[in-house]
């Protein structure tokens, strides 16, 4: 058994039930909604015997920027490691991704400032939400950053996250030889939901 893989929790977000949510009519214009889903999400911890890291490229997300909603969904499955057997054995053994494939987040921006954010620049922003992970839901709050640029919303992130806090269990032998808490990245490019425009003309530019 590789000790490291046990650490590795990420759990973020659960399914399209999450993201469907905020499509609601009673929300904003589609022209404030943003989505991907090919957002990337990596998670790193520190071991002693072996540091512990994986990336998944198949995040999807929808972010309304009127109402500062957002939503996040990502497959367990879909993170990839460096080594085949670490991989089989956060699966397997400690994300149990049979019987919960997926994880999610569901929240929103706090003191946001959507005009702001449309006349450029990157802005700081807090989200307060609930995050599902492993079938356990707590509510977090988390730092990241938005910006608008040449019509698509970039989304920044990183905060940790603790295994134990959503029932993942570690084995007592290797249990004080890695790190508490798991490191998350977050970084997504989403496109404006289709039928919308960009909100500032000169951010209209196409992505080369």
């Amino acid at each position: 058994m590789v000790p490291g893989c046990l650490f590795c929790p990420l759990r973020w977000l659960r399914g399209w039930l999450v993201l469907l949510l905020l499509i609601s009519p009673a929300l904003a214009p589609a022209q404030d909604k943003y989505l991907t889903h090919k957002g990337t999400v990596s998670f790193f911890s520190t071991s002693i015997l072996e540091d512990i890291e994986a990336t998944t490229t198949q995040g999807s997300a929808l972010i309304d920027l009127s109402s500062g909603q957002l939503a996040f969904s990502i497959p367990i499955r879909s993170f990839q490691f460096k080594r085949t057997l670490m991989q089989e054995h956060f699966n397997e053994n400690y994300m149990e991704s049979e019987r919960f494939p997926k994880s999610s987040f569901k929240g929103r921006t706090v003191a946001f400032d959507a005009a702001a954010l449309r006349k450029g620049g990157s802005q700081r922003v807090t989200v307060e939400g609930d995050l599902t992970i492993h079938g356990v839901t707590r509510r977090v709050t988390a730092s990241g950053a938005l910006e608008l640029q040449r019509g698509v919303l970039l989304v920044n992130a990183y905060f940790s996250v603790a295994p134990a806090d959503y029932g993942i269990e570690i084995p007592l032998l290797v249990r004080e030889n890695i790190a508490k808490t798991v490191g998350i990245k977050v970084s997504m490019i989403c496109e404006p939901m289709a039928g919308s425009a960009p909100q500032n003309a000169a951010l209209a530019t196409p992505v080369p």
